[in-house]
């Protein structure tokens, strides 16, 4: 019981000391942020062997024809956009003046969304980790109200500063293990609003199918098809890439709008075709910006079911 209690003192602490050092990084101007967030990302590559290990798997399942040096080379340059990202996510506030200006959203994709907003139906924007997915919600403005399904991190004190983050961006956060979730997004959806899901990872106790990617079967949340099936919704894959090789060089959010059938009499071959096109997408961005994706998460660690199982979800 005492050792509990410790590990929990242990864990409050060390949340303090990071939620401290993040607010006083608030404060830096976007080029300190992001000099820092790129050392931060080659340390870490040097730092950690389970790092190296578990992005050189990924790599190598998704790139088998590249040799070692060239995955490496990706797996790097991963560890740095991400430490980029960071970068720009603390000291947002600081340069929000500039939102417009760092983050393009063309007008044809805003009057895309504002289009399928227009038919009160809702919109479902499929997420994954790629690029800078925090900076999606600046189309915000153009589709509110808008929340997102997220999970929470191992401690309350950094989520706050992630929900204030994104409320900041008229993002309203969902969690994915609060009760009241299932509620909020269905009524989001029932108003005509817009509801963001990352499906790009493979989470433990998310009901998903197996679908394609990069050539493997791969356990994939079902969530967002099963509620486009269910409201009607329009369903966009986003992006966010980096619109140049600098760290300040910025970015620019594009949707590509996926068609289902809605009066599908198998709803659950429906699910899996919508799932897997989705999934297709994400793989042609992850393919072309093969730096912006988070190369650490074991994509394909469910293994689809045996031959006579159920092969729609896990």
């Amino acid at each position: 019981m005492a050792a509990t209690r410790w590990k929990r003192v242990k864990r409050a602490a060390r949340a303090a000391v990071i939620v401290a050092f993040v607010r006083g990084l608030m404060v830096m101007p976007l080029g300190a942020g992001l000099a820092l967030g790129g050392a931060l990302g080659r340390l870490a590559w040097l730092l950690s062997p389970r790092l190296r290990r578990e992005m050189r798997a990924s790599l190598a399942a998704a790139f088998p024809a590249k040799d070692g040096a060239e995955r490496d080379a990706i797996a790097r340059a991963s560890l740095v956009h991400l430490g980029w990202l960071g970068g720009e996510l603390i000291t947002m506030r600081a340069w929000a003046s500039r939102m417009d200006e760092y983050v393009e959203v063309p007008a044809a994709t805003v009057a895309t969304l504002q289009r399928a907003i227009a038919r009160g139906r809702g919109i479902i924007l499929v997420l994954g980790h790629i690029g800078n997915w925090e900076l999606t919600s600046r189309i915000s403005r153009y589709i509110e109200p808008t929340g997102v399904i997220a999970k929470r991190s191992w401690h309350t004190s950094l989520d706050a500063l992630a929900e204030q983050l994104r409320a900041d961006n008229h993002v309203q956060t969902l969690w994915r293990d609060d009760p009241t979730t299932a509620r909020g997004m269905l009524k989001l959806l029932r108003h005509g609003g817009t509801l963001g899901i990352l499906i790009d990872q493979d989470i433990r106790g998310v009901q998903s199918v197996f679908v394609p990617f990069f050539g493997r079967p791969a356990a994939t949340p079902r969530g967002a098809a099963d509620l486009a099936l269910r409201f009607g919704a329009a369903v966009f894959v986003v992006s966010c890439h980096r619109r140049g090789p600098r760290p300040g060089d910025g970015h620019r959010v594009d949707v590509v709008e996926v068609e289902y059938d809605g009066a599908a009499t198998d709803r659950e071959a429906e699910v899996i075709r919508l799932t897997a096109a989705c999934v297709a997408i994400q793989e042609r961005m992850i393919r072309q910006h093969p730096d912006e994706w988070v190369w650490m998460h074991q994509r394909w660690k469910t293994a689809p079911p045996t031959a006579g199982g159920d092969t729609r979800s896990n």
